[in-house]
């Protein structure tokens, strides 16, 4: 089986739209075969999304595996942020630029496994991040985004009780200021705050 995090050219297309209702307003998203949640948005974006405090952001935002786009799409849309929205799946990406477009929102989306291709600092990297990939690439990801964060930047993520959270967190707090912000149905919103 392919995963999200894989390109296979050989996989079928089967797009589909979906209405995503969330802080009062509609917005409409494509998904297709080969991506993350292609049943429309899951619990676990839907709960990071209701988390992060729309009213502090500022500056700039990574969408790190931004998957068909809903997290940074949603996010340009309610606030007046600088986004930009990396994948390393094709289709993905794809389907992120027609669902900007479809959505009006002005974000920069661009291919990167993981930070290879990131050439700036963020105040904020939000991510439901690809738990499947394994540990060490999770840990890649989520460790290095250190790197990426301006001073005082955050990392908030969604992870499931059952893939790790707890662990998860005893180890961010080695190198982060980290709180669980929220815990929902098993899932626990993550912020992670530079020291």
């Amino acid at each position: 089986m392919a995963h999200y995090f894989e390109n296979d050219k050989n996989l079928k297309s089967e797009m589909r739209e979906h209405q995503v209702k969330l802080f009062d307003k509609s917005y409409t998203f494509t998904t297709d075969h080969g991506v993350f949640s292609k049943e429309g948005l899951d619990f676990g974006t839907r709960t990071l999304l209701e988390t992060v405090p729309l009213e502090e952001l500022h500056g700039n935002v990574l969408d790190l595996g931004c998957g068909y786009g809903p997290i940074g799409i949603i996010l340009k849309d309610q606030v007046d942020v600088n986004v930009d929205m990396l994948d390393v799946n094709l289709r993905s990406l794809h389907l992120a630029r027609m669902n900007a477009e479809k959505n009006n929102v002005n974000v920069q989306i661009f291919e990167s496994n993981g930070y290879e291709h990131v050439t700036k600092k963020y105040d904020y990297i939000i991510t439901n991040p690809p738990i499947r990939v394994g540990k060490k690439i999770l840990y890649e990801l989520l460790f290095g985004a250190k790197e990426h964060l301006n001073k005082n930047g955050e990392l908030w993520l969604v992870i499931n009780k059952a893939q790790g959270a707890k662990s998860l967190v005893r180890d961010l707090e080695k190198e982060y200021e980290t709180e669980i912000m929220k815990k929902n149905k098993g899932f626990y919103i993550i912020k992670a705050k530079l020291r």
